[in-house]
């Protein structure tokens, strides 16, 4: 009897253990009993270490099971020749051989100013009128007396082939006609002065005098400002390091930060005097400025075109190395097959001019060839790479 209440109680303890479930970790921190805490805290942490352990050991599996494990992964970039167009930047001054101070050439009181500032006149155009002084009425008595002196003359002459009167009667009055009329010729001149016209055509930029003041030629006096705005060039200097490169013709980009705008020209004049305190030389460009906008004394910045080569090998800067040696290398690969697995070769190159972040490779490097772009840093000579291009 006492056995069979020995088993009725083991078998009562087996199911309440059976029926006895997991408390949930909402339950346990619910509790607030730190004890229960701790053992939560305790079974968590040894089944993460479990699962860790578990993690490494299918890491250890595959990586046994990777034969690419080993291969570094890159990208290429198949070379081409392309025109290379290679620019020097340089700075430089609008202006314009037509921009002159226009000053009277005789003494006298401004009698007329027929213009007014930003007027646009022509070459020969009346500007002004300088009083002449009574020259006008000089004039009028002179070109009388030369009248006269001119019939004399005629009637003398007249004379003269019939073998009437004396060779000296004839020379006389030859000499004195000849006289009189060289007088009018200067006084003329000598009047002309007194008007002063426009050298081009242009526009008046500034009227300094206003009508009645009294001028005199020489400095101080100037009367106008004219400028022509249609005739405009840049003028700057360059290294003599391109004496060569830069020549007459060449292309120019032509910038006007203030205006923000971009013209392009060519270079029309050459310098042909280095000058000795910066050893350098000076060019003109021509500018058209069918708009008036440009203005003399803008500043311009400059693109010089000095080095174009229609069938250049360029490759980005960011991939070339350098060895102890001071050599420059890049990597390229041979030998791929149909897995896209290739062998890295290092290759020696020479680099010449560069643009940007384009460099040109101007030795060993050929056309056609596939240069290793992601990844040129991590890979050795000789060494297995895989090519993942998208």
């Amino acid at each position: 009897m006492k056995k069979i209440y020995t088993i009725l109680l083991a078998s009562l303890v087996f199911a309440s253990c059976g029926d006895k479930k997991e408390v949930s970790l909402e339950d346990v921190l619910a509790s607030n009993d730190v004890e229960q805490i701790k053992s939560k805290k305790a079974d968590l942490d040894a089944k993460q270490q479990e699962i860790a352990a578990e993690l490494q050991k299918i890491n250890d599996k595959l990586d046994t099971l990777n034969e690419d494990k080993n291969i570094p992964l890159i990208t290429t970039y198949k070379v081409k020749e392309e025109v290379f167009t290679h620019f020097i930047e340089l700075q430089g001054n609008v202006q314009t051989k037509q921009n002159v101070l226009v000053y009277p050439e005789m003494p006298g009181i401004l009698e007329s100013v027929f213009v007014k500032e930003g007027q646009r006149v022509s070459k020969g155009q009346v500007l002004a009128k300088i009083d002449d002084g009574g020259m006008s009425s000089q004039l009028a008595q002179l070109e009388a007396n030369a009248q006269l002196a001119k019939t004399t003359y005629e009637r003398q002459k007249r004379l003269w082939d019939q073998k009437i009167g004396s060779e000296i009667q004839f020379l006389q009055a030859k000499t004195n006609y000849e006289s009189q009329t060289n007088a009018v010729k200067q006084l003329k001149s000598q009047l002309g002065k007194s008007t002063i016209r426009a050298p081009f055509s242009g526009i008046i930029d500034e009227v300094f005098k206003e009508r009645g003041t009294v001028v005199a030629p020489g400095m101080g006096s100037e009367i106008f400002r004219i400028v022509n705005l249609s005739n405009m060039y840049i003028e700057t200097e360059v290294p003599e390091t391109y004496i060569g490169s830069i020549t007459k013709n060449k292309d120019v980009e032509v910038n006007f930060p203030v205006l923000g705008e971009t013209v392009n020209s060519k270079i029309r004049q050459v310098g042909n005097y280095i000058n000795p305190s910066n050893r350098s030389f000076k060019i003109e460009i021509g500018i058209p400025n069918s708009s008036g906008n440009i203005k003399p004394n803008l500043t311009a910045r400059l693109k010089l075109n000095d080095y174009t080569n229609p069938n250049a090998i360029l490759i980005p800067q960011s991939i070339i190395s350098e060895n102890a040696k001071e050599e420059q290398f890049i990597y390229i690969i041979k030998d791929k097959n149909d897995n896209n697995e290739a062998v890295a070769e290092r290759l020696i190159i020479e680099t010449g001019k560069t643009q940007g972040d384009l460099i040109e490779v101007t030795k060993n490097l050929a056309a056609d060839a596939e240069i290793i772009m992601e990844g040129a840093r991590s890979v050795n000579n000789g060494q297995v790479v895989k090519v993942i291009n998208k």
